[in-house]
This record gives C-alpha cells, structure tokens and sequence, in this order.
C-alpha cells in the first residue's frame, strides 16, 4: 500500500494531523515513502512541542507513542530503510544538513523542520556567544548593590543575582514560588537606574499573557515603591508590563510583526517574567526584534510546564545553572557581592553559565507550608516525601479520592462553594473591580481540555452546580450562553481590542446590557461587548497550561481518574505553585504516583548546542 495512503488512514484514526500527512506528501513522494513518513512525524512531533525528531526515534517502538503497533509496523515495512535514515534523508532534495534552504534540516542525529532549526541556531547563538560582559566599575556598583541590599550570613542569591544582571548583557534569573524574583528584579531596576549617570533608561516590561503582565506590573510596582529612590530616578522606572505579542507589535490576523531585526524594539533594558511559557519560536521573534545594546533579564521558574508551544528554552538553558561560575566569573561576582562563590568545574557553556543564578531560599513557603513542602517532594519526583507531607497533617492541603461518583460530586460542590463569593459580589452589584479580584482568589485547575474530568466537562457541571444552588441564572434562549457573572478565558488573540490568550474576563451588567471586564496590565479595567470578543471558554474551569502566570489565593487540582501523558511532574508541581495559602487534590492515588515519576520530555538540541 501506498505511503500516502497510510498516512491518510493514520489520520482518520487520529494517529497524525490532516496538516502533518499534506506537509509530508508536499515534501516526498509515494517513491520516496521512507522521507515522507519521516517528515509526517517530524511534523507531528512539532505539534505535540518537540523541536525536532532524533533519528533513533524513527522506529515503530515510539511511533505513535506505542498506539497502534501494528499499524506502525506496517509504515515502516513500506519505508523500507535498508541503508539507513541518514542516507535516505540526505538523498532527498527536501533535505539538507547546515547549508542549504530546504524543508527539512538532518543536523547529526537530529531531523528539523527548517523554521525550528533556524529558531533553535538563533537562541543557541544569542544565549551561548552574544552574551558579552558589560564595562564596569567595581567600587561602584559594589557601592550600589551593598546600599539596596541588606547583609546577610549566609549567601544572598538576591544580590548575587543582581550583580550578574548588572554585569552580562544577558541574564537569566530562576527560582521557585516566593525566592524573591520580583524583589531581586526591582532592586536589579534600581541598581541600573542609579548607575545610568542620571542618563534616561528605557526600560520595557514583559509576559508572555496579560495575566502575567498584569501580576508583574503589580508586584513591581509594590516592590519599587518600597526603595529609597528619588522622585527623577523613581519617573525613569516603569509603571506597566506588556503583553510579549504587544511588545512586538502583533498585527491583526497576521504573522507580522511591527518590531523586528530592521525594525528594532526602542528600549535599553527588557525584564521578561514567566519566561518557562515562552516558547521556542517566540524566544526567536523577540531576540530578533532586540537592539543590539539592549541588556535583557529573563525570570522564571524552571521547573514550571514548558511552553504549549514547541520547546522548552528556560528549562534547556537552566540545566547549567547549577554547574556553577568560570573561575574569573566566580571571582569577579565575589568581590561585587562580598560573598564567596566556588567556580564550577570545565569550561563547558561558560559563556551561558556566567549569566544564570538560581534563587534558592523560599521566604513564602517554610517547614510549616505543606504547599512548599509538597512542592519540594513533587520537584524531587519523591512520591513517599509526597505521601508524608500529606500525612502530616498541614492546614493549608488537602488531598481526596476521585475514584467514585460520590467523589466528583464532592469535588464539584467543593468549587460551587468557592466561587460562592464573588457570584454574591455580582448580585449586590459590586464594582467590576471588586469582582474581578475576588474571583481571582479561588481557581479550578485541570489537566485536560475534554472529557468529565477536563475543561469543558467541569465547567459544565459547576454551571449546573451553581444553577441550583441560585448563584446564576442561565439565560432562556438556547442559543446565548451568556449570564450575568459569567467568567471567561480568551483563546486567541485580539491586538486590535487589546486582548490576549490567557486574559480573563467576567460578564456584567451595569445598566447598559451585558459586557465582559477585564483588569489591563497597566491596572485599569475595560469592558467590551460579547458579540465583539475573540474566541473565548467559559472559565471556571482551565488548564494548568493556562494557569502559569498566575496565583490564586485558593487552587484547587482535579486529576483524571485515569492515567495520561499530559498528566506529569512538571503540571502537579505547576499547580500546587499556584496556591497562595490553600491547595485542594483531588486525585487518585496511582494516577498521582505516576504523575509524581513523570517527567515532561521537550526533544531539541538546545543543550547540546551549549556544549
């Protein structure tokens, strides 16, 4: 049988995307079914967030994720790779190793689309060789940074982290819920503005979703409040973050960008928060668009869920933080920190390695959090350090069963409660402000987007649940799904309304019919009429994935009651991170276990470029 063929039944038992089986018939032939069935998967891979194929992977083993064997043996039987991949593939005109503008890249081992090779050389080269220590004075900036930061015993990460920002062009600073990103950023901020020479800095702030835009611009803002700035170095900070999209100047239903390698971003300093949701191909759009005197610090979290989008680069680039400083980086950040930091060992990706720090000491979460505590056992993919944190009976978790009927009904009622207080806000009509932030303090988190256990399952029946406990009042026509109180998560972007994947709104009546508020990354509140809004769900309910960027004062996490591949390490501890003061389980416990063991794998050759 024909490979095209194959491939078409392949996605009519959705093994493959339509658009990965017309990729592959676009690139080969049915005379070349070894190369067509290579680029079917190295498209299929890139949809699923993997960056590239490696050649050992192209077996009937991993094909599919092992779904469907047989047919898996029958694509490659029709393959027919008897001189191997590599001599295969590099016959084909559709590939070609680092020179040449084909569809496909074969770098060593690795099988590209050529759009994520091109995205992967361009971050490689910006992380591993443009990073370029900045002119300094020591004394000075020593000075400074003994002047925003008091002394500690111990070694300060804040201030070590500060001095590698102030030094290195390119800096990326990691750390967990509550090490002080935000504190160390506004300090960092401070620093640069009172060693400008009373030079105006245009500093811009960033996040890949409003949400997090918004957070950033409140938590700064706080921070920066609190330090010993005059009035004309306090008007040189910036009072708003930015959505990434906007940053770059998005464009209505289109690809292009206003900012870009001939069109330069106009700033000098680029602060970008949640850096572990941007993905491969937007990391390369912004690093594209970045004069070149621009010094960028990048902040996130690194064992935070990678991008839904192909990649994983703060993970990629963090796996060296740990490997400590060259020995002149070493030295050097010793005498600007008065502390005392040991070199790593090898030269191997030094140049990166001298521009990371990880924040290592939580002052959120201690001994007595079990949201930390849990957080910490779930990182180490420790399950009987897991087991025990909810066995020792903190206030601020709880973990119950989700095996029977009577337990997801729990589980929902359980949420009714929690949206209880901003749907009474919406009746006594509260300002939309108000609203908006008590909703914000309790979030149903999930794994899945179907199904009773996902997105639309659940939101469906809290609606229900609410419906009867007269929280809401669902609309009479059939055809509306829209109430007074009705939360919603925009899905798609919309630059022209100044909405963004991730915002959420809540729909509200103040006298001139329903419109949807949401909160704006520079603090103010904007409505919109329905009919006008992008793609949208309704948003009691959200993933995980949509989650990132924000916090909750109360998260509550809903696992399948059947094991799945999303279901890993990173989204659990993703999770729990998003609680404030109180985390809800409801799980089973061998699909938390399993959840525990599993690591998300992202395949690229970012760190190996680094090598």
């Amino acid at each position: 049988m024909k490979m095209s063929v194959l491939l078409q039944q392949a996605v009519e038992q959705k093994l493959l995307r339509a658009l990965d089986a017309q990729f592959a018939m676009m690139i080969a032939s049915d005379e070349q079914p070894a190369v067509m069935l290579a680029a079917a998967l190295v498209s299929h891979d890139a949809g699923e967030g993997h960056v590239c194929i490696p050649l050992s992977r192209l077996s009937t083993e991993f094909c599919f994720t092992g779904r469907q064997p047989d047919f898996a043996d029958e694509l490659f039987a029709q393959a027919d790779v008897k001189d191997g991949w590599q001599n295969v593939l590099l016959a084909s005109p559709a590939v070609s190793e680092h020179d040449g503008a084909t569809p496909l890249k074969l770098i060593g081992e690795r099988l590209y689309l050529n759009r994520m090779w091109q995205n992967e050389l361009a971050v490689a080269r910006f992380f591993g060789e443009e990073n370029r220590a900045i002119p300094l004075d020591e004394t000075q900036i020593a000075h400074v940074l003994n002047q925003l930061f008091e002394p500690m015993a111990e070694t300060d990460w804040q201030k070590v982290a500060a001095a590698v920002a102030l030094t290195r062009r390119i800096s990326v600073i990691s750390g967990g819920p509550g090490t002080g990103k935000t504190t160390t950023v506004a300090k960092l901020l401070a620093a640069l503005v009172q060693l400008s020479d009373a030079k105006p800095l245009r500093i811009q702030l960033a996040a890949p979703t409003g949400k997090a835009a918004a957070r950033l611009t409140e938590s700064l803002g706080s921070a920066l409040r609190r330090l010993p700035l005059d009035d004309v170095q306090k008007a040189s900070l910036p009072s708003d973050a930015c959505t990434l999209h906007r940053l770059l100047g998005a464009q209505p239903n289109s690809q292009r960008l206003r900012y870009h390698a001939g069109n330069p971003l106009h700033l000098d300093v680029l602060v970008v928060d949640e850096a572990s949701m941007v993905d491969l191909p937007m990391m390369a759009k912004l690093i594209n668009a970045l004069p070149a005197h621009a010094r960028v610090i990048f902040l996130g979290d690194r064992d935070q869920l990678a991008s839904v989008e192909a990649g994983a680069v703060l993970g990629d680039i963090c796996h060296y933080v740990t490997h400590g400083y060259s020995p002149a980086r070493a030295a050097e950040l010793s005498r600007l920190t008065g502390y005392s930091l040991v070199a790593g060992e090898g030269n191997q990706a030094s140049v990166l390695r001298d521009g990371l720090c990880l924040l290592q000491k939580s002052y959120r979460f201690d001994s007595q959090s079990g949201i930390g505590q849990l957080a910490f056992a779930v990182n180490a993919s420790d399950v009987k350090r897991a087991k025990m944190v909810f066995a020792s009976g903190f206030g601020d978790i709880t973990k119950q069963p989700l095996r029977e009927t009577e337990d997801y009904a729990l589980m929902i009622a359980d949420a009714v409660e929690g949206y209880r207080a901003y749907l009474e806000l919406v009746r006594n009509d509260a300002d939309p402000a108000a609203i908006l932030s008590a909703f914000g303090r309790y979030q149903l988190l999930c794994a899945l987007r179907d199904g009773p256990f996902g997105v639309s399952g659940l939101n469906n029946r809290i609606e229900l649940g609410l419906i009867q406990k007269r929280l809401i009042e669902r609309p009479n026509q059939a055809t509306s799904r829209w109430y007074n109180g009705r939360p919603i998560m925009i899905s798609r972007n919309d630059s022209s309304l100044g909405l963004f994947n991730g915002d959420i709104g809540i729909a509200l009546d103040k006298g001139e019919g329903l419109r949807v508020w949401f909160p704006m990354p520079d603090g103010t509140i904007k409505s919109v009429q329905p009919s006008r809004l992008p793609g949208h769900d309704t948003a009691y309910a959200m993933t995980v994935h949509k989650s990132q960027g924000s916090e909750f004062d109360h998260a509550a996490l809903v696992l399948p009651n059947q094991y799945t591949a999303v279901v890993t390490r990173e989204l659990v501890y993703t999770a729990i991170t998003r609680a404030r003061n109180k985390l809800s389980l409801y799980a089973d416990d061998r699909v938390l276990d399993k959840a525990i063991v599993t690591k998300t794998e992202r395949r690229s050759g970012l760190m190996a470029s680094f090598s």
